[in-house]
């Protein structure tokens, strides 16, 4: 039970990282503040490096992890651009990346929960993916 529950949690970690450097990308060229640019980077980078942690976990269960909901990310894709065709301000940008931010701390929350006999390793893998997303929620506000 341990090793499913860790293969799970971690193959949504990996879902959860290739969706948020997928919504940064599609931003970041939009940005106008350059010190919000810089944030979307370092923040990419971040998610970039946590992305290999957790498929180097992966490798170890001999599992190839987890590419997002194709039909979730098509439509996160939509809503991006729609919004930005829009207004694609640095106001936009932040409203878009912390409504995704959002969803994605109440997803890897409840799969924590739902995988409580993973092991802790991974639990701390998905706790910090959280604080990272926590963390641009909070960056993001003065541009809100």
């Amino acid at each position: 039970m341990i090793e499913q529950d860790t293969i799970r949690l971690l193959r949504e970690c990996d879902s959860g990282v290739k969706m948020g450097v997928d919504a940064i990308e599609d931003v970041m060229d939009c940005a106008d503040d350059q010190a919000l640019k810089q944030m979307l980077k370092d923040c990419k980078k971040e998610h970039e490096k946590l992305g290999q942690e957790i498929r180097t976990m992966l490798d170890c269960y001999h599992d190839e992890g987890k590419d997002p909901n194709p039909i979730v990310k098509g439509m996160s894709w939509l809503k991006t651009g729609a919004s930005l065709v829009l207004n694609d301000s640095d106001s936009t940008i932040a409203t878009l990346m912390t409504d995704g931010c959002n969803m994605g701390i109440r997803s890897l929350s409840k799969y924590l929960n739902e995988y409580e006999a993973a092991d802790e390793q991974s639990k701390n893998t998905a706790k910090r993916l959280i604080r990272l997303e926590e963390q641009l929620v909070t960056d993001l506000r003065p541009y809100l």
